[in-house]
């Protein structure tokens, strides 16, 4: 799963980000709206964490989570801000939001409703796949491979995350690199290697090649 997390503080932000990749997820940050939107069309991520105040003004983060539900975004908004009135719980819901947390907040509670957000599923995320022999529970990140648990890395999981969430569709070499492996100086090769992994602990027919780059095979 993706999440953006969009707040200005470094010093809460830092934590955040360690937490959430600490249990496997899929994490970006920006510090501003500008950088939100760019990371939102590159990441499409399945939850944003939207601070309300931001460098832009003081309600910047209410004015981009009603610019990308206008613009069709359909992933979870989890509101993070220390604006407690009932008045700004009650416009953040009303203008797309799903969540509103207020500051200072535990991270144990913010882990929590990142999982039920994600557990709950948006509009463009599915949070179960089925496919033959092949499970995958998104929110979890389990995945079995004829009912029997299997162990994926982070990139494994990230690879064959990508190609389930859009199984008909063919991906392009270059395009999962600049996703999965941003800063790999391997080229294509790094990803035969993790395409040769999941093969060999799902089942070779797990991944089809095709000409024009790579689809879920089962």
């Amino acid at each position: 799963m993706r999440i953006l997390l969009v707040e200005d503080e470094a010093g809460l932000a830092g934590p955040l980000v360690a937490l959430l990749r600490r249990e496997r997820y899929e994490v970006e940050w920006a510090d501003n709206t500008a950088q939100a939107q760019k990371l939102v069309d590159e990441l499409e991520p399945d939850l944003i964490a939207l601070d309300v105040m931001l460098p832009e003004g003081d309600d910047a983060g209410f004015r981009l989570a009603e610019q990308l539900r206008q613009g069709g975004y359909g992933g979870a908004i989890l509101f993070l801000t220390a604006r407690d009135t009932v008045e700004d719980r009650v416009l953040g819901l009303d203008i797309g939001g799903d969540d509103y947390l207020v500051k200072p907040f535990s991270l144990e509670e913010f882990l929590a409703r990142v999982r039920a957000l994600l557990r709950r599923g948006g509009t463009t995320r599915q949070t179960v796949l089925e496919r033959g022999p092949l499970r995958i529970e998104f929110a979890s990140r389990k995945v079995y491979w004829n009912q029997r648990l299997v162990s994926l890395s982070d990139k494994e999981f990230a690879l064959l995350e990508r190609l389930a969430l859009y199984p008909e569709r063919v991906f392009g070499v270059d395009e999962l690199l600049e996703k999965i492996f941003p800063n790999t100086e391997s080229g294509h090769r790094i990803l035969r290697v993790y395409v040769h992994r999941l093969r060999e602990k799902l089942g070779e027919n797990v991944i089809a090649t095709l000409p024009g780059g790579y689809v879920l095979g089962v």
